[in-house]
């Protein structure tokens, strides 16, 4: 039986490292532009970068999100569409795994 308490751990650290990562993005998107117009052109190529990065990541905060609770309410490792149980080796390579292999 796997201890999803250790993956439980490992998931809260990543999530306040994203958190960290997202919150600087942010602060980083509101900063304003520069007075310089060849300046604002790279600062806007920049901010569409930092974008789709922010979006990677808060997709990524809210899966964590969403297993950390499954944990908590003793659904993690249980397929949401077959009801069995996802195999070992598919949590430990992607512990916000919702489906099984098979429903994959």
């Amino acid at each position: 039986m796997m201890d999803y308490q250790v993956v439980g751990k490992k998931l809260s650290s990543r999530l306040s490292e994203l958190t960290s990562r997202a919150e600087a993005i942010e602060e980083e998107l509101r900063s304003p532009l520069d007075a310089d117009s060849s300046e604002q052109a790279v600062d806007l190529a920049d901010d569409e970068a930092l974008a789709g990065t922010d979006e990677v990541i808060r997709q990524e905060i809210s899966e964590i999100r969403a297993a950390l609770l499954r944990i908590e309410n003793g659904s993690y490792g249980i397929c949401s569409v077959c009801g069995s149980s996802i195999g070992h080796a598919r949590l430990d390579a992607l512990p916000t795994a919702t489906r099984c292999i098979n429903c994959a």
